[in-house]
């Protein structure tokens, strides 16, 4: 196996690893400065947002729990990965199985640009409820969960802000 093939994947062993144990600025450790993330929920993060994002998210997470389930990095810089996120929605008190294919492209040893792809209909129906859940159906579920994603990482930046 190619040194840059095994150092992407131990990078992604790395990611994973870190946000099972709640270590949001290990994840960020694993990302360029300028890298770019994407997802249903958050939409397209940049100039260090995503990696806000993580240290948001694991800064909260009670019980997350996270199986790298596999990981395949090419000769090219890109690679892949399938895990599972187990979790309770606080906003809800529901339980969450998550089950998240994500895409990775490398520049310099390190994730430049992280895209996980999951259905957003089945996390709605879990996090939120049946009713809520419907939404999915419509585009109106993603709308309404980006703009209170936007709104909750905005407020944690600011905070992060003040205190850093």
């Amino acid at each position: 196996m190619p040194a840059d093939i095994a150092a992407h994947e131990a990078v992604i062993d790395r990611l994973y690893a870190a946000l099972d144990a709640g270590d949001g600025d290990a994840m960020s450790a694993c990302y360029t400065e300028d890298a770019t993330f994407e997802d249903p929920a958050f939409g397209r993060l940049e100039d260090g947002r995503g990696q806000a994002m993580w240290r948001m998210l694991t800064s909260r997470a009670g019980d997350l729990a996270i199986t790298l389930v596999d990981r395949h990095a090419g000769a090219d810089g890109t690679a892949s990965a399938h895990w599972l996120a187990d979790y309770t929605f606080t906003d809800t008190g529901r339980e969450v199985h998550n089950d998240v294919h994500a895409s990775f492209v490398f520049r310099d040893g390190l994730i430049a640009a992280h895209r996980d792809s999951f259905d957003l209909r089945a996390w709605g129906a879990q996090a939120l409820g049946p009713v809520p859940g419907l939404l999915g159906y419509t585009p109106i579920l993603g709308l309404m969960i980006r703009r209170k994603t936007s709104g909750t990482l905005a407020a944690y930046i600011a905070g992060e802000q003040k205190t850093g």
